[in-house]
């Protein structure tokens, strides 16, 4: 806009008006001048009559609305349905008006002009050509266009109207495609802002949930056991030594003695590095090795931290003098001092987690799982339609409502209304009542939704059992869909009861109305439930299982799509088809499947809040109130020396060295698993979504620039615009801590101290003791062999003390 430098007003014998911008005691504003709106001709003079007619211009936000513009099509008005800054919408009338001519006559032959009119201002678009919408020409017109043109003339002409028509129409759906791109953009924009507000109003109620029944944090034992032993909930280091009765004391006295070996630096050492040049020491017995000595450990933590700085040291030395690229350096966990760090930053930032950390990352998954249910999940596939995981989104259009039904709990509560979808199965709608009635009560002291039945009331007695699969499901052919709330004909507002499982049950259809096709009897089977993976199977850190807790039930979903009853399959909201046999034609109502992709930014944007407020707290040393751990300045600080110490001058190594010693080895396990720290249940979806996330902060860490092109995973493009101020969080991140005086060892050791006289009976030491002592009379002869050789052990007489405690554990001493 343009200011004027003065304004005023000439009044007979009033001298004060004349300048009312320069009067100091007036209240009037600058006065500002906006340039007119511009509206654009037709590129051809001329346009093809569609759904919505779309008029280009400039400056069509600054002063004006829609009802202040008129669209004329000859002598008819074109309702204008949208309005941006450079871009006019409206629906012409579906019958041809007749053209407005100079003298005001109407002429119904002719193709009607366009005409843009606001206020005093009128622009003249074009002509809107109607030839292709269903109008037919007069027969005789017809005939003696026939007569008139030969056979081959008219040949030729036929030839010369359609090349011209395709090349127009291609023209003008290219031309098209970019506008509907355009709007596209502006709609998506839109979402994300209208999404994110819904999700705000949502997150503030959970935050005032959470103010009176805190996050659901998991105590220390069940913590650093899914960090020590994921996948297993009965381990032996959980409860006393089981032995024969007879061998029960002098295998304790003979463990004793071998706790004082491992208490011995030289021999515990020694001990990891003979089992680790055995050829069938595996990856999973460095692990397991690597948190028994923890464990054994646990009383004092200051030994195990100058164990673990002389494993790292003679790995940080191996690792510089054999390989050619130091930055590889714990970029694997191919060592036991990798998984001790590991297992270490777990213990020591435990306490930063419950007071600091904490909270941002409970908040993300709560986020990310609101977002996730407020639109479709398939619980066959687990795509849904709010995602980040390109491979967890449903491709398709779900048709679906939004309802709301009053729950009464199993203890028959006051009803509380809770939103749903009506293409919900029984179980999800069942998870979501479970989550509204729980919400503030941690997972594991919830009813399981296996072990209750979802109930419809209506009047005093019409009671309806819902279940996923009754014999109200009837088969398609080879498919059979699951139930959800629209197969019941469930209204919005109906009354849902969350009572305890019945073995057998029937249906009640005496109180219920337009039901009389459902069959009455209710199957008393549930086809869908999981057990849980037995403990030494599971490869995943995500699927430990302890007692009570979420963890120890299925976070998959509650089929499989190649699940098959009596050779039927089944469906919910997709229909999988066998990719070989897949064909363009079985997807239906499908269209490009790439346009769906943008969905994945309308969640991205809708959660961009609660992921930066996450990285921001990681990479912060001072967040909130809280400092940083001690054991971070440390751990910086020892890999420094350690550089310092091989002449390494070039930060991108140090750089790198510390990235995969805190932020990938510990953060990004938390951020795939935030199971491994709170009590809660994640399912697949949101799984996926976390894992993104974690790429994206793997990404955030790294010193190299990734080059990013059209064949991209959409989970690196996603975030591409975002790493780069990431990084610059993470490079002040290690600057800042560089910037702190160093660590007294005289500090770090009361930190230490304080962490063992806490924590020191969290785990039995005697079962870890035997379970390491497992490895050494596996490996006993190569043990040996080390401890013959070198110096220091054979001064402390080393190997006959390992002797002295097999000949105690064999009941021989």
């Amino acid at each position: 806009p343009i200011e004027a430098d003065y304004y005023g007003f000439i009044m007979d014998g009033v001298e004060a008006t004349r300048n009312l911008s320069q009067d100091p005691s007036t209240l009037f504003t600058p006065y500002l001048y906006y340039p007119d709106p511009i509206f654009y001709p037709f590129e051809d003079g001329e346009e093809q009559m569609t759904e919505n007619l779309i008029i280009r211009g400039e400056n069509l936000l600054l002063v004006i609305r829609e009802e202040d513009i008129t669209v004329l099509i000859g002598n008819q008005r074109c309702n204008v349905t949208s309005l941006a800054k450079d871009l006019l919408t409206c629906r012409p009338p579906e019958a041809k008006p007749a053209r407005v001519e100079e003298d005001g006559g109407l002429n119904y032959g002719a193709q009607p002009q366009v005409l843009v009119l606001v206020g005093d201002l009128e622009f003249f678009i074009g002509y809107l050509d109607y030839s292709g919408a269903g109008i037919n020409f007069p027969l005789e017109a017809q005939i003696g266009l026939g007569v008139a043109a030969g056979l081959a003339l008219v040949i030729i002409m036929i030839i010369l109207i359609v090349y011209r028509r395709k090349s127009k129409e291609s023209d003008r759906v290219l031309k098209k495609m970019q506008m509907q791109m355009d709007i596209l953009e502006s709609r998506v924009a839109r979402e994300c802002k209208e999404a994110f507000a819904e999700l705000q109003t949502d997150i503030t109620e959970l935050t005032n949930d959470l103010e009176g029944g805190g996050i659901p944090f998991l105590d220390y034992r069940n913590y650093t056991m899914r960090v020590l032993f994921p996948g297993c909930d009965d381990h032996p280091v959980l409860r006393d030594l089981e032995v024969p009765g007879g061998k029960a004391a002098y295998m304790e006295k003979g463990l004793k003695q071998f706790g004082q070996l491992i208490n011995n630096k030289t021999f515990l050492v020694l001990f990891i590095r003979a089992l680790e040049e055995q050829k069938n020491f595996t990856m999973r017995d460095r692990c397991n090795v690597a948190s028994l000595v923890m464990v054994a450990l646990q009383g004092r933590m200051d030994y195990a931290t100058d164990i673990l700085k002389a494993l790292l040291a003679q790995l940080i030395d191996r690792t510089v003098l054999e390989s050619k690229n130091p930055k590889l350096l714990m970029r694997r966990t191919e060592s036991v001092a990798e998984k001790m760090l590991t297992n270490w930053m777990s213990f020591m930032l435990y306490k930063f987690l419950r007071e600091c950390a904490g909270d941002p990352l409970y908040m993300l998954f709560r986020a990310i799982k609101q977002q996730v249910e407020k639109g479709p999940v398939d619980t066959v596939t687990g795509e849904a339609r709010y995602s980040l995981s390109e491979e967890k989104l449903i491709r398709q259009q779900i048709e679906y409502k939004i309802l709301t039904v009053n729950v009464v709990g199993v203890d028959d509560s006051q009803p509380i209304p809770v939103k749903v979808l009506d293409c919900d199965t029984i179980t999800q709608v069942k998870e979501k009542l479970l989550d509204a009635i729980y919400r503030s009560t941690p997972f594991s002291y919830r009813p399981h939704k296996d072990d209750v039945d979802l109930e419809w009331r209506q009047g005093r007695l019409g009671r309806l059992t819902l279940q996923d699969d009754d014999l109200t499901s009837k088969p398609e052919g080879e498919w059979k869909r699951i139930n959800t709330l629209s197969h019941y004909q469930v209204p919005d507002g109906a009354i849902m009861a969350l009572v305890p499982r019945q073995q057998t049950g029937y249906f009640n259809l005496s109180g219920f109305s337009g039901l009389s096709s459902l069959s009455t009897k209710s199957l008393t089977k549930n086809p869908y439930g999981n057990g849980a993976a037995d403990c030494m199977n599971i490869s995943s850190p995500g699927l430990s299982r302890f007692p009570g807790s979420p963890a120890s039930r299925s976070t998959s979903p509650i089929i499989t799509p190649d699940h098959m009853e009596n050779g039927i399959k089944l469906w919910h909201l997709v229909k999988h088809h066998d990719q070989d046999m897949q064909r363009e034609g079985d997807r239906g109502s499908k269209m490009v499947s790439e346009i769906y992709l943008t969905r994945l930014l309308a969640t991205k944007g809708t959660l961009q809040k609660f992921v930066d407020d996450l990285f921001e707290t990681i990479f912060s040393t001072a967040h909130r109130g809280s400092t940083l751990p001690l054991a971070i300045k440390y751990l910086f600080d020892f890999l420094d020396e350690q550089a310092e110490r091989h002449a390494i001058t070039d930060p991108s190594v140090i750089h790198t060295w510390k990235s995969n010693s805190l932020p990938l080895r510990f953060w990004i396990n938390l951020i795939k698993n935030p199971n491994f720290v709170f009590d809660i249940y994640k399912s697949n979806t949101v799984d996926a979504c976390l894992s993104v996330i974690a790429q994206t902060f793997m990404d955030s860490c790294s010193i190299s620039d990734h080059r990013l092109g059209k064949d991209s995973p959409s989970s690196k493009l996603l975030y591409a615009k975002d790493i780069p101020q990431y990084k610059n969080w993470v490079n002040r991140y290690y600057q800042d801590i560089q910037a702190i005086p160093p660590i007294s060892d005289q500090d770090m050791n009361a930190v230490l101290a304080e962490e063992s006289r806490l924590h020191y009976n969290e785990f039995n030491t005697i079962s870890a003791l035997h379970e390491l002592y497992s490895y050494a009379n596996k490996y006993s002869e190569e043990l040996l062999g080390m401890l013959e050789v070198d110096d220091t052990a054979r001064k402390f007489k080393l190997a006959y003390k390992l002797e002295q405690v097999a000949s105690t554990m064999a009941g021989e001493v």
